[in-house]
């Protein structure tokens, strides 16, 4: 996918400079600042509420995409089951989370909501403006989301936006009402993945299990012949939802990526890994119970990501959700 030109409404080219010249001097570790909403960084509070957007004659605008926390406590996760997108991630400690991405349909509800990474940055620079909903972000990592080509959406920006449930204790207790961001669905088009939909290429090898290891989270995918779909795993257990039952997507992809340090530290005084997803390398594609070899590429951080079979033919995905397990590449 071409570079595309985007309009950034709002932002002035001295700010936008003031902000990165911020976050560049401000590297280090955040211990002693105060703790953000889920409790791992400096909080992006302070910032002035912004009420909820008036509703538009079209459903059409950004997608919605939403951090999310994925400690055993937060689990099971609500609003999941109508992602479009859900990528995998790694955060400090050989933790996972997860960023699910809306632009079919909008749940009423999402959660446990987590906070924001730098490398969040990089991958969502595929979409169009998006809007990224997030609990929190350490303070030196604000200017940065400042910057970026999305629209930032933390508690206490938007009205009526966030709450915390009572199921469960803090920090794995905050939800998000997406309708109160977005007056609708973009629709599919606004999914500037460089995914593509349709026939399963020819080949591939019968597969009907895979296993992905994180040093502190393990996922599995399943494929069920009567669902036509891969049931998910976490640590053993069957992952489900508190609204739609269990998280079971059409299409699973390992993308093999590199993750190196970068110049964060949660509160702790732990590294926050950066998952670069610029670049190219290997991955498996899982669909129809087969797997398929692949070769992924995005050339540009404006770019989408293709995936494509060792002589260099699209792999399409099959339709409906989609999960992109970012994994470790071996050195």
């Amino acid at each position: 996918m071409g570079r595309r030109v985007r309009t950034r409404c709002g932002r002035g080219t001295a700010a936008l400079l003031t902000a990165v010249m911020s976050a560049s001097l401000a590297a280090g570790c955040t211990s002693g600042s105060k703790p953000s909403a889920d409790g791992r960084g400096p909080s992006d509070s302070g910032r002035s509420p912004r009420q909820q957007p008036a509703p538009s004659a079209a459903a059409t605008g950004p997608v919605l995409a939403v951090k999310i926390d994925n400690a055993p406590r937060a689990r099971p996760h609500t609003g999941l089951k109508d992602a479009d997108i859900i990528y995998v991630e790694q955060v400090e400690g050989g933790l996972s989370r997860l960023m699910a991405v809306y632009a079919s349909k909008l749940p009423k509800t999402i959660g446990p909501v987590r906070s924001a990474r730098e490398s969040d940055l990089e991958l969502l620079r595929q979409f169009d403006e998006p809007t990224l909903a997030y609990s929190g972000a350490q303070r030196r990592l604000i200017p940065l989301i400042d910057a970026a080509p999305l629209r930032a959406e933390p508690p206490g920006r938007t009205s009526g936006a966030y709450y915390r449930g009572s199921d469960r204790p803090a920090p794995h207790n905050l939800y998000l009402r997406p309708g109160k961001l977005e007056p609708g669905a973009p629709g599919t088009t606004a999914l500037d993945t460089g995914f593509t939909y349709g026939a399963a290429p020819v080949g591939g090898r019968a597969d009907t299990f895979e296993a992905v290891n994180f040093p502190l989270t393990r996922f599995a995918f399943t494929w069920s012949a009567d669902q036509g779909h891969w049931l998910v795993t976490m640590d053993d257990t069957s992952a489900t939802t508190t609204d739609a039952g269990r998280l079971s997507p059409a299409t699973v992809v390992v993308q093999y990526v590199k993750i190196r340090k970068s110049k964060f530290h949660d509160f702790l005084g732990n590294n926050s890994p950066y998952t670069e997803t610029v670049g190219t390398g290997q991955a498996k594609v899982l669909r129809d119970g087969k797997a398929f070899d692949a070769t992924w590429s995005r050339p540009d951080a404006e770019g989408g990501t293709r995936f494509t079979t060792k002589d260099g033919k699209q792999i399409n995905f099959a339709k409906g959700q989609v999960w992109v397990v970012l994994a470790r590449a071996s050195s």
